[in-house]
């Protein structure tokens, strides 16, 4: 019998796409694929070293799967963020781990599996290559990941990004479509374009020009994107959600905080008032997220006001929220003591302020739905997204990649639910699709 992997994957969207491709390169070697980790040779645990508690389950779990490993001979691998950021430091607290792989060296898994070690210096930006997908892997899903671009210039005070993913470096538009091609042709239907700051994209022309070659993809009938930075939110950005009927109303736009005041310490370069200018072109019926952070060093009760009142006017279809977390080699770690840190139990509190104003707003939305019929792209029997990336829960017959009508028949927090009406035919989009290629090639 064949060895075996299993992968423990924490995280963003990234991390997702990053354990699909170190999955291939395994595959490649001979390793097969297994749903348990006590029926695998190697679990690797790819990371995420956005918030501290993401580090507190690395632990927790890495301590599960030493006691598997005293039980049976088992490799471990650590991956992704945490592993470029703790570096030998990690061996050191966890020394049964056999080897630590950062962000930049997907394609040693395999390697590293086999001789063990340390792979985290990050690739020369002009050396960087991207790993190809292997759309077999997306065979049987309606849904796939793409990557643009990664890493981030910005160096936000909270943000470890740039010291766990390294600078921007953005992948060349002939390649992200020749990928999305390739996975329309297993059945894929939709594609999310991500990269940790995906509207700076440079990779041979601008990010809304590579939405529009992406939208000309014979087949695909959704494009989404994340993560975004407000900075880099362009007017043709903003045209291309008018004009490109693939790129679906949703848009996640992160603002952080509501007070000018918190948003320079927190190294954002915007202002309140420029970012609300530069949604306002978005269109009519967008479901807008965002992610907002409370208890941000220094952060006064005053500000927190002025949080609410942005978040009180500003129409966010749902939020994410979360409490300061300190991360190594920020800003704001660095002047934690000169701003002075909230106490935990008022971040706390100004956190249930936040996630009830947009809980409230949140239900009254979607029981606003009730009645209405939405387009649904199904992703597995029972379950799809509407085109404002609402989970939908449906009753009907439809299969992995059908595009539906459901009628809402009742409303919760977190999904809607209803009957399936009909099949939806893509080809009665086609005259839209085919503006967006003529588009294309008259650029």
């Amino acid at each position: 019998m064949g060895r075996s992997y299993f992968i423990h994957t924490f995280g963003c969207q990234m991390n997702e796409s990053d354990s699909q491709r170190m999955g291939e390169e395994l595959a490649r070697a001979g390793w097969g694929r297994t749903e348990s980790a006590e029926r695998a040779d190697l679990v690797l645990v790819n990371t995420c070293a956005i918030r501290e508690k993401a580090e507190d389950k690395l632990y927790s779990a890495l301590g599960r799967y030493r006691v598997l490993k005293a039980q049976k001979r088992l490799k471990i691998g650590v991956a992704g963020c945490v592993a470029q950021q703790e570096k030998e430091k990690l061996l050191q607290r966890a020394p049964y781990v056999d080897f630590v792989l950062g962000p930049d060296h997907l394609d040693k898994v395999s390697e590293l599996a086999e001789r063990g070690g340390l792979e985290t210096d990050f690739a020369e930006t002009h050396e960087y290559l991207f790993p190809q997908a292997d759309p077999e892997t997306s065979r049987g899903n309606a849904t796939a990941f793409v990557t643009a671009m990664k890493g981030c210039d910005n160096v936000c005070s909270f943000c470890v990004v740039p010291y766990t993913r390294g600078r921007e470096v953005s992948r060349p538009y002939a390649e992200i479509v020749r990928e999305v091609s390739s996975l329309c042709e297993v059945g894929v239907r939709e594609v999310t374009l991500i990269g940790q700051n995906v509207n700076s994209y440079s990779g041979g022309c601008g990010f809304a020009q590579l939405i529009s070659r992406v939208a000309a993809v014979p087949g695909l009938l959704r494009i989404r994107f994340t993560t975004s930075h407000p900075m880099d939110l362009s007017p043709e950005l903003v045209r291309a959600f008018h004009d490109v009927p693939q790129l679906m109303p949703h848009f996640h736009l992160p603002v952080q905080h509501g007070a000018d005041t918190v948003l320079q310490r927190m190294r954002r370069k915007y202002t309140i008032a420029e970012y609300e200018r530069r949604i306002a072109g978005l269109p009519a019926g967008l479901a807008l997220t965002s992610d907002i952070i409370c208890g941000f060093p220094g952060e006064t009760g005053d500000e927190h006001q002025q949080n609410l009142e942005f978040l009180e006017r500003t129409p966010y279809d749902n939020l994410f929220s979360f409490i300061y977390s300190p991360r190594p080699h920020t800003g704001a770690l660095l002047k934690l003591e000169e701003w002075g840190e909230v106490p935990r139990e008022v971040a706390i509190k100004r956190l249930d302020e936040v996630q009830a104003l947009q809980r409230a707003r949140t239900l009254t939305r979607h029981r606003g739905k009730v009645g209405q019929i939405l387009e649904v792209l199904v992703e597995s029997p029972g379950f799809g997204r509407s085109r404002e990336n609402w989970t939908v829960h449906y009753e009907g017959t439809a299969r992995v990649g059908d595009l539906i009508e459901v009628q809402v028949a009742t409303a919760s927090l977190v999904a809607l639910r209803g009957p399936q009406v009909r099949m939806i035919d893509p080809a009665r989009a086609q005259p839209a699709r085919e503006r967006v290629r003529l588009a294309v090639v008259s650029q």
